[in-house]
């Protein structure tokens, strides 16, 4: 795993807000800072689990 990038929230003017998660990438809607970091602080805990 070591320079694999498995956890990433990214805007793209093509695509739009997303993430990242392992292999696969969804869509996601940005509404807030604060929900953003919450988002990711929970994918984080889970993939920590």
């Amino acid at each position: 795993m070591r320079g694999e990038c498995v956890l990433r929230y990214d805007n793209e003017r093509e695509k739009g807000d997303h993430r990242h998660i392992g292999g696969v990438e969804e869509s996601i809607a940005f509404t807030s800072l604060e929900a953003l970091y919450d988002a990711f602080q929970a994918d984080m805990e889970r993939m920590l689990e």
